[in-house]
């Protein structure tokens, strides 16, 4: 699958709903963000390696019988689509320095805010691995085109946040004009962020973070 949309859009969040609304919600859930990792460690964060007759797991090797994120895809080299879409054409692949065939079953859901058919025009991007992850894809609007999921997210965050940082439940007025009416230039991930500093701050709220 491919997702589609402006940074902060809520892409990644999209992807775990899909993953925990299919068969493998109980298995692994594994991000990477392509854009982030060091081009000389691609092989092994992916592959794992055998080292020292020991051996190491990579990525592929978590996200067997789950689901793995790739974020960011159009960052990933060239060499490293191409190898890529090895895997998930054949479902299995080898560690680096290793010679044992690992046998893997896993979605693959890869996300971008790039056109990647013009970067594939600009020799960017594989087109063979396009066509791959593209079968299934889905375009996520700005936030400020989906104002009707506001209330909703503003449940999800508010539960997560409150969960994640042992602290009460966020009450907020779903239908605030503010928010409602706010230019969210950076899409989910400013929501996101509004509803955690809000949250912190509540009255109680630093009390109980200091005891965890």
């Amino acid at each position: 699958a491919l997702i589609i949309g402006p940074s902060g859009s809520g892409k990644e969040l999209l992807a775990r709903k899909i993953h925990l609304n299919s068969k493998r919600k109980d298995n692994p859930f594994i991000v990477l963000n392509a854009a982030t990792i060091n081009p000389l460690n691609y092989e092994i964060e992916l592959f794992g390696q055998v080292k020292d007759n020991l051996d190491i797991f990579g990525l592929l090797d978590k996200a067997n019988n789950g689901t793995l994120l790739i974020d960011n895809v159009l960052d990933l080299p060239l060499e490293i689509q191409g190898r890529i879409l090895r895997v998930f054409t054949d479902q299995k692949f080898k560690r680096v320095n290793g010679t044992k065939i690992i046998n893997v079953d896993i979605r693959l859901i890869c996300t971008s805010s790039i056109d990647l058919y013009d970067e594939i025009q600009k020799g960017n991007f594989r087109e063979d691995l396009f066509h791959r992850i593209s079968v299934f894809a889905i375009y996520v609007d700005p936030l400020n085109n989906r104002i009707s999921d506001i209330p909703l997210l503003i449940k999800y965050f508010s539960e997560k946040i409150s969960k994640n940082y042992n602290i009460k439940k966020l009450e907020i007025d779903e239908n605030d004009t503010y928010i409602l009416n706010h230019n969210w230039k950076g899409n989910v991930r400013e929501l996101r962020n509004l509803i955690e500093r809000i949250a912190i701050l509540q009255p109680e709220s630093n009390e109980k973070i200091s005891n965890i």
